[in-house]
């Protein structure tokens, strides 16, 4: 789905015109990238839990040339569904 598409369907089922869904999705994800940065997790009912996980710096080793080199470290987005989306998704 386009977010065109996302922001009719809201629109239409909220009832709301559509500058005030852009709104609504802007200030989501506004808030998903800072608690994200702050490695907290965010959980929306009836959909799943949005977590960022922190991957350390390691040293890898190249196999051929025998090169050490430095991978600094990570932040990696993780998604979890709920048990109430799995179940529907499973009935269709």
């Amino acid at each position: 789905m386009l977010h065109k598409e996302l922001v009719d369907k809201l629109s239409k089922s909220l009832g709301r015109n559509k500058s005030d869904i852009n709104k609504l999705l802007e200030a989501l994800g506004n808030v998903v990238v800072e608690r994200c940065s702050e490695l907290d997790s965010i959980t929306v009912p009836r959909l799943g839990t949005i977590e960022a996980v922190k991957h350390c710096e390691k040293v890898e080793t190249h196999s051929d040339t025998g090169k050490r080199t430095l991978v600094p470290p990570r932040i990696e987005m993780q998604f979890t569904t709920s048990n109430v989306l799995k179940k529907r998704l499973n009935q269709s």
